[in-house]
């Protein structure tokens, strides 16, 4: 079973900027590295269908926003670290929610929550105005 874990999230006043991580746990990817798997940002407000946020293809050269986010979210891979961040600018009290990272390795177009294989558990974003 792959976990993935996220962090950086937290409370910001509107207009502020906070930047997400996504790991995988160690020993969790069959000896796999997060590089192995296309990743996604995902969002979940209370009462809300999870919405799809932006995601990266393998070696990061392609990336894919939601309208709501473009020109304002920005996502990317840390070959080194092994990681996937999304930069988070410009912050509105519409993007309150808990934010989750996903990984797959399928092929084709991929954007919505059954796309994806692993999850993480999610951290909490609030924007206050």
């Amino acid at each position: 079973q792959v976990h993935l874990v996220e962090s950086g999230g937290g409370m910001v006043q509107a207009e502020g900027s906070l930047r997400l991580s996504c790991a995988a746990s160690k020993g969790t990817l069959g000896g796999y590295t997060l590089g192995g798997y296309k990743v996604g940002w995902f969002r979940q407000a209370p009462g809300k269908a999870r919405q799809f946020v932006a995601k990266v293809s393998l070696t990061g050269a392609r990336r894919d926003y939601a309208d709501s986010v473009k020109g304002r979210f920005t996502i990317s891979r840390d070959f080194i670290k092994n990681t996937v961040d999304l930069q988070m600018n410009s912050l509105r009290p519409e993007d309150t929610a808990v934010y989750f990272c996903a990984a797959t390795r399928r092929d084709g177009d991929i954007s919505i929550p059954e796309d994806f294989d692993y999850w993480g558990q999610g951290t909490q974003v609030t924007v206050s105005s």
